[in-house]
């Protein structure tokens, strides 16, 4: 993969580990937000608006032809 070896691969994780080691809660907490807000809008109800085009015509005067 790329030319690196298993070796390289665990230095280089090791190096990124140390660089964001205070940021990965924060990274792993806004990662899980945004994992259960997406599971929960699966399981909710979509809204559909199932209002017939008839009541919005009403509203609104009729177009004259000519």
């Amino acid at each position: 993969m790329f030319g690196l070896g298993l070796g390289e691969l665990v230095i280089v994780l090791l190096i990124l580990l140390i660089l964001f080691n205070r940021r990965l809660p924060d990274l792993g907490d806004s990662l899980g937000k945004g994992i259960r807000k997406f599971r929960k809008s699966l399981k909710e109800a979509d809204e559909i608006d199932i209002t017939p085009d008839d009541a919005t015509s009403k509203d609104r005067p009729a177009k004259k032809s000519s």
